[in-house]
């Protein structure tokens, strides 16, 4: 079911996603040659216990699936999403690239982000994927206003990856957010303008696209949470919590 935030509500999310973008800003400051992700993973608990908020991905256990044992998800080059820090760490090396997707609950109400950086020096193609998929975010938030459709999103962020020749990730996707992690509606990184669910002011949004530098197929690691491009080329993923207004998107996880 669709849901429609309150103003006071909407009030809420905004300091949570203020939050959440500040955590995201300073776990990427941290995230260089030698660091491990077990460390990315500590700094973030660190700072959500810091203001008495909980790490929204800690625990969370969709049907089917085991408890999600980390409060970040940190994806190294060819894992797309859902990378889990603390189980198998990583030490990162220069020229890596690293995507930190986070949910926050703040007072009780939860905001979802994602970046993807480098660690150190990265070549030029991978730069430009890395430029591109932060380019599409924003594309298929310019799309949103109440009265246009998810499909409007998804036609705006799948027209920046064929322009690049990248993969759009189809399996995975954007969601509506606030009361849980998922909610509906599923806002696929392609789509039809005017296709699909009616956008109404007060529905609040993550829209995250996800490209590879290779092709779209993506497989399922063994620990039954991180998912890979097929081909072992690196992806990229961006994200932002927004909300629908009569005017156009409003992004709440940004300081």
């Amino acid at each position: 079911m669709i849901t429609i935030k309150t103003k006071e509500e909407i009030e809420i999310l905004r300091e949570g996603g203020r939050r959440l973008a500040f955590i995201l800003q300073e776990v990427a400051k941290l995230a260089k040659p030698g660091v491990s992700t077990l460390e990315l993973n500590a700094l973030a608990e660190k700072l959500v216990a810091d203001n008495g908020d909980k790490a929204s991905f800690l625990n969370y256990k969709p049907k089917g699936m085991r408890p999600y044992p980390a409060s970040i998800c940190v994806s190294v080059n060819d894992e797309i999403v859902h990378g889990i820090p603390n189980e198998s760490p990583k030490i990162l090396k220069e020229g890596d690239i690293v995507s930190l997707d986070m949910g926050l609950t703040h007072k009780g109400l939860i905001t979802d982000s994602a970046i993807t950086i480098p660690v150190g020096k990265i070549d030029a193609e991978i730069q430009k994927l890395l430029d591109t998929t932060k380019s599409a975010l924003y594309a298929g938030i310019k799309a949103v206003k109440a009265d246009k459709h998810v499909g409007d999103i998804g036609f705006a962020v799948e027209r920046v990856a064929k322009a690049n020749g990248y993969g759009v990730v189809e399996d995975l996707c954007g969601h509506g957010v606030g009361y849980s992690v998922h909610e509906d509606p599923y806002i696929p990184n392609y789509g039809e303008r005017g296709a699909g669910d009616k956008l109404k002011s007060g529905m609040v949004l993550a829209i995250e696209p996800m490209f590879n530098l290779g092709g779209k197929e993506i497989i399922l690691a063994e620990d039954g949470w991180t998912y890979k491009t097929k081909d072992g080329k690196r992806s990229a993923h961006f994200e932002h919590t927004i909300v629908v207004t009569s005017k156009g998107a409003e992004i709440i996880t940004q300081i």
